[in-house]
């Protein structure tokens, strides 16, 4: 099936008393055991409402199996500690989500988890790689800069030296990026952003190979980071759109940072679809869409970086991204404020920079509503 068809329809429960096209959702926390294959139970990660989004997502992935989680960093951090123990160690680019960045730095070396944070370049990777490697991790587009990730050749690589590897594909979705299909093993999404979509919901999904999730399971169970019925119906909910909802921030992503390029108060835009982009001919290759999110660079001598946030009029200042709105923020004071000020920096990240999740408004309407922030 296509992937708009797979929105719709893989993984949906068949409502077998009223004949209702929704799945139902199965409240129960308690499910009877006698004569039953399996020991069903919420943390366990395997009620109807868990396994029906999991099918869903098991589909856009083209994965043998998957698993819900309450939210992108409980999915994360499952895939590193049931990957990786004491004694091992983890490559992880550089240039990564905060909290991902911070969960490496504050929680690897209580565990005895050795790591060495790369560039984005395949190079960089290989030359940190050491006998003791049992986890190469990646993220592309990056988050906020939109550096791009050779998929398939640092798969390439791991795979020659019998290391796993992992990536974080939220800023793509499973409409833009497929990685597994390029021979990634774990495919990691905060469903807060792109799945859910509406700005409403906590949550993450792992998908993968069936031998790989017996080891993430393992620590998932003990970790406990499961996800309610309630919020797997609305995610499921969410994700009958998710197809739609993309091809529309694509296009006015696309429109925006074109627009932004050489904008006179615009120093930098990074938009992997941009053909100046570093990436654009590897992205060209790896993704179908650019994805809706983009960063700028503003020219702080034309307009400081507070007064353009407050003369936004439609553009909402907020935490998070992948809503059917469009919303803006300073990395450096939201999604890396955890990381060091010296971290920042060397990942490129300055005060200035800011990062646009681009919604399904009209093009023109933002297109406006930015200019009119950046003159005011």
């Amino acid at each position: 099936m296509s992937k708009n068809t797979q929105c719709v329809h893989s993984g949906s429960i068949a409502d077998g008393l009223t004949g209702g096209l929704n799945s139902p959702i199965f409240t129960s926390s308690s499910f009877r055991y006698v004569d039953m294959a399996e020991n069903v139970y919420p943390r366990y990660f395997n009620t109807p409402n868990q396994t029906a989004v999991s099918d869903k997502l098991r589909a856009l992935e083209n994965t043998e199996a998957g698993l819900l989680f309450s939210s992108g960093m409980a999915a994360i951090s499952a895939v590193v500690f049931g990957l990786a123990s004491g004694g091992d160690h983890v490559v992880m680019q550089r240039d990564i989500y905060g909290g991902t960045h911070h969960f490496a730095t504050a929680e690897f070396e209580r565990f005895g988890i050795e790591f060495t944070f790369v560039g984005s370049e395949v190079k960089e990777f290989e030359k940190a790689l050491r006998d003791n490697t049992r986890l190469v991790y990646i993220e592309t587009p990056s988050n906020p800069l939109l550096r791009v990730t050779d998929i398939a050749a640092v798969a390439q690589l791991a795979a020659s030296k019998g290391i796993c590897t992992a990536i974080d594909n939220t800023f793509a979705s499973p409409i833009n990026q497929n990685p597994h299909e390029l021979g990634i093993d774990v495919v990691i999404h905060s469903g807060t952003k792109y799945l859910g979509g509406h700005s409403d919901i906590c949550c993450g999904a792992v998908l993968t190979t069936r031998d790989i999730m017996e080891r993430i399971k393992a620590s998932a169970v003990n970790f406990g980071g499961s996800l309610n019925a309630v919020t797997c119906y609305l995610l499921e909910r969410s994700l009958k759109t998710l197809g739609i909802r993309v091809d529309t921030q694509n296009r006015n992503a696309m429109a925006l940072a074109r627009h932004l390029h050489g904008h006179p108060r615009i120093t930098t835009v990074y938009y992997p679809g941009l053909e100046t982009h570093p990436g654009f001919e590897i992205a060209s290759k790896q993704m179908r869409g650019f994805g809706g999110m983009l960063s700028f660079e503003l020219d702080e001598s034309k307009i400081p970086p507070d007064r353009f946030v407050r003369n936004l009029k439609l553009i909402t200042p907020a935490l998070s991204l992948g809503g059917v709105e469009t919303i803006v923020c300073a990395p450096a004071l939201t999604s890396h404020v955890k990381v060091s000020a010296e971290d920042r920096r060397q990942m490129g990240i300055s005060d200035g920079l800011f990062r646009l999740s681009v919604g399904i408004e009209d093009t023109d309407d933002l297109v406006a509503d930015l200019d009119q922030a950046l003159y005011g």
